[in-house]
């Protein structure tokens, strides 16, 4: 009688065919920016519906993408335009093997959005 040995089923790592594509990413951004704030005004009271709205669809569509194995982090930062400049950071640890990013940016008269 043959003895059967099974394999760990498990993957630590994704696959090579299923990696992060920031490109790809970057266009699912833009559309939704572009969907959600096209002639949106500036207004205190609404954007954190606009932020959640935001996320809320970026990570939907990023999960109907076939990139198993990811965790995905949605950063959505709204301000007015008041004539001052804007600067903004950020800092990770990460595996440069497998994990990326993508940030796409919107702007109209009265607001600016910056997603990563």
């Amino acid at each position: 009688m043959h003895e059967v040995q099974e394999e760990a089923s498990y993957h630590i790592r994704p696959n090579f065919k299923n990696k992060f594509r920031p490109v790809v990413v970057k266009k699912i951004i833009d559309s939704v920016l572009q969907e959600k704030l096209e002639g949106a005004v500036y207004d205190s009271d609404k954007i954190s519906d606009y932020v959640s709205s935001i996320t809320d669809q970026v990570k939907q569509k990023l999960k109907e993408e076939t990139m198993d194995r990811y965790k995905f982090i949605v950063q959505v930062v709204i301000g007015e335009h008041r004539g001052a400049g804007f600067k903004m950071a950020c800092r990770c640890f990460w595996d440069s093997d497998t994990d990326n990013y993508a940030q796409a940016s919107y702007s109209n008269d009265t607001l600016f959005c910056t997603t990563t």
